[in-house]
């Protein structure tokens, strides 16, 4: 990167679901609208796609989706529809294993031609369908994840580039010599090498990382390329970043700290009218008795919150300390602070609905400037926006707020580079 040239705001969405639905017309209706959405974000120039991912079935309903398909199949498909923009799979490094990882990341960047990306997440459910009695606390299952990325990186830095080549009848020859082994030997990952799956395309699909407490950050200061997080106001978003900065620096990455990125949840209206009656319209629609349970989730899943009154703060004796909380503590550290503050259990169950992630309601221009102010202040440099595949916000999304953000020139006219890496104009990749 030279001084001269500033990095453009990256834009994620949602990849939308694949799976068929009891009612649809016909089995491949899922994945039929997957691909028009994710067409549509490629023609709109959209940095890339992201999956979320739960490991367990989710019976109270407070995910949505989230978990319902593979992530790394359901954009397998996707990279044979599209070209250009990047896959991001969010991966459990709690409940998977690095070598079958870095055998399916790293065949999906060799099927998408390079736009391949992994998020590495702890997860915070699904002990019950792994062999586990108890989730294990948050410092154990950052040392399996600093393990499982430096088990990655090492099969994937081992084989030479050259390992593979195509021959004149067009199928490949691969020279066994060329595919080095790593002898990794750790707490809690021995493996031998090499990766039998040839050198991808960026050599390492794109590294995310998403985690929120102390071992979280630090993790992702490491070794993460681009970090998500929960920042839901300007000022704690400014913390948060010179926090990873001054991390970075620790471990030798002041030339190139991770990026950071945010969710953006929004409504986008019209008018300050329209907006206001968007957001009416979406509180009348709370399920505030599912909304005790969304905001038990968030402070860490052991509270019963269903007899308290929704206009009244939560009694001091119910907020729980952090160390008592083994998932998702920079969630719960979240709503933990909104708790402190003094709001009501109602307005918690209105946060709640955005899971702590940045949320405003505006016009395109005043979304906008939200945007523009985190991304000129250095604490924004890819953003996940939200409205693709909805009926009421689609529209105000694509020919609303993105022609704002390209007016303003935050965004990149067309796409950087030939891969997801060059997209995102991350630092290169240490030499092997």
């Amino acid at each position: 990167m030279t001084p001269s040239h500033r990095r453009k705001l990256k834009t994620l969405v949602g990849a939308a679901s694949v799976i068929a639905a009891g009612n649809d017309s016909a089995p491949d209706t899922g994945i039929k609208r997957a691909i028009a959405l994710a067409k549509i974000a490629e023609r709109e120039k959209i940095t890339g796609l992201f999956t979320a991912d739960l490991l367990q079935a989710d019976p109270a309903g407070l995910a949505g989706t989230t978990g319902s398909q593979d992530p790394l199949l359901a954009l397998a498909a996707l990279s044979q529809a599209t070209s250009h923009i990047g896959l991001i799979a969010t991966v459990s490094t709690s409940w998977l294993h690095p070598y079958h990882l870095a055998r399916q990341i790293g065949t999906l960047d060799h099927l998408s031609g390079g736009r391949a990306g992994w998020n590495a997440v702890t997860s915070s459910v699904g002990e019950e369908n792994f062999g586990e009695g108890a989730l294990p606390p948050p410092e154990a299952r950052y040392a399996r994840a600093s393990e499982f990325i430096e088990v990655i990186n090492a099969l994937f830095d081992a084989n030479q580039r050259d390992a593979v080549q195509r021959t004149a009848s067009g199928g490949i020859r691969i020279d066994p010599a060329k595919l080095k082994a790593i002898h990794y030997r750790g707490d809690y990952f021995q493996v031998a090498g090499p990766l039998n799956v040839p050198p991808p395309p960026q050599r390492r699909p794109v590294q995310f990382q998403a985690g929120q407490s102390e071992a979280g950050v630090s993790l992702g200061a490491r070794f993460a390329e681009v970090i998500y997080t929960s920042q839901p106001t300007f000022e704690a978003a400014q913390t948060f970043v010179a926090d990873v900065q001054q991390r970075a620096r620790r471990f030798g990455r002041e030339h190139n700290p991770p990026l950071i990125m945010n969710s953006f949840h929004a409504i986008i209206g019209e008018s300050d009218a329209d907006v206001a009656r968007r957001l009416r319209e979406k509180h009348e629609r709370i399920n505030y008795e599912q909304g005790r349970l969304r905001v038990a989730d968030m402070l860490g899943g052991e509270l019963d919150l269903r007899d308290l009154p929704l206009d009244q703060p939560l009694p001091a004796a119910l907020i729980p300390a952090l160390a008592q909380v083994h998932r998702r503590q920079g969630r719960a550290a979240i709503f933990r602070r909104f708790a402190l503050e003094g709001l009501t259990l109602r307005e918690l169950i209105i946060k709640a609905e955005e899971t702590g992630h940045w949320f405003t309601a505006g016009t395109p221009e005043t979304l906008a400037d939200a945007i523009e102010q985190r991304y000129q202040a250095g604490v924004l440099d890819v953003i996940s926006l939200h409205g693709l595949g909805q009926p009421d916000q689609e529209d105000l999304m694509l020919n609303g707020l993105l022609p704002e953000l390209r007016r303003r020139d935050l965004l990149d006219g067309d796409y950087v580079g030939d891969d997801f890496r060059s997209s995102l104009e991350l630092a290169p990749l240490p030499q092997v």
